[in-house]
């Protein structure tokens, strides 16, 4: 099968040799867009889980934490190292101390040779920069940044707390460190049609970062999103929709960037809308397979050639 974008799959193996699986991590952290810095209702489409899976609640330290996920993830994926992925809300919104401390102790566990950090692009600084950049020396460090849109009325609309301006800066004082720089898109937020999500797709593009992560929005209950969807006043793109928009996305994205995630992972409990949001296998074949039928691939519109060329230098294969 002809391999049509740069998965992070073979992009970890590329560096480490073998099966690389992010192991998630909810440290008990929070989001200056709850705990009332900013606002407390969160954005419009998050609960008061924070994708988080309740792991600190239930008293889990993040050493128990990956040892419980990485045996289970070994033996399903056969994957022999691990990334730590701090997920659940904001991940560098705390005293640096703490930072220093999750950090130092998910290293620190057998077989994890990197770090992932979820947080907002309004909760970085150049103390917390520097820090990770100091473990950039001896392990792989990923700073995902939760952008969702380009557009800054959109992010208003969602009560994000940000502006595009404000990712832009995030990048920007963490460019340079050794620290690989990802970005959050969401697809089919309200208000936006289809030249505006791919407004962002060229405005991430634009901006030499070395990964994403594309989400299909979808409708959590308990969410002000639930709300709208129950009033009419929502509603959640179709399949057929959504494969359309990540094909035509990934051809606007520079063919070394790492493209880490095609669609989201709701939990089944608290999903409302729509039902094939769980049927995330489905999609990301129902993607491969329309990127083969309209014979595109990542980075087409800028010029890259097909990655399954032998003489192709797209994609990256180095070492942090």
């Amino acid at each position: 099968m002809q391999r049509r974008y740069n998965d992070l799959n073979n992009y970890l193996r590329g560096i480490f040799g073998q099966r690389v699986h992010k192991l998630t991590i909810d440290a008990g952290f929070t989001c200056p867009n709850r705990d009332g810095t900013l606002s407390t209702g969160g954005c419009i489409y998050c609960n008061a889980a924070g994708s988080g899976t309740g792991a600190h609640s239930r008293g889990l330290s993040i050493t128990e934490q990956l040892e419980q996920s990485k045996h289970a993830v070994a033996k399903r994926f056969k994957a022999g190292k691990f990334i730590a992925y701090f997920q659940a809300f904001t991940n560098t919104y705390g005293p640096l101390d703490k930072l220093k401390a999750c950090w130092d102790e998910a290293l620190a566990v057998s077989d994890v040779v990197g770090l992932a950090i979820g947080t907002r692009p309004d909760c970085v600084d150049e103390e917390i920069i520097d820090l990770l950049a100091g473990y950039t020396r001896s392990h792989l460090v990923w700073l995902e940044y939760g952008l969702q849109s380009a557009h800054d009325s959109t992010l208003a609309m969602i009560n994000r707390g940000h502006d595009f301006e404000c990712f832009q800066q995030a990048v920007e004082i963490t460019r340079g460190h050794g620290i690989k720089i990802c970005a959050h898109v969401i697809l089919g937020l309200p208000g936006e049609d289809r030249t505006m999500m791919l407004d962002t797709a060229d405005a991430v593009a634009g901006l030499e970062i070395d990964g994403i992560k594309l989400h299909l929005l979808y409708v959590v209950k308990g969410t002000p999103l639930a709300t709208l969807y129950n009033q009419g006043k929502y509603r959640c793109l179709e399949r057929s929709q959504y494969v359309e928009l990540v094909c035509d996305v990934l051809e606007r994205l520079p063919a070394p960037m790492v493209i880490q995630r095609l669609t989201g992972d709701p939990h089944r409990r608290q999903l409302l809308a729509p039902d094939w949001a769980l049927e995330k296998n489905k999609t990301l074949e129902a993607i491969r397979q329309r990127l083969e039928q309209r014979d595109t691939w990542q980075g087409r519109l800028l010029g890259a050639k097909p990655p399954w060329q032998p003489e192709n230098n797209n994609l990256e294969r180095n070492a942090p």
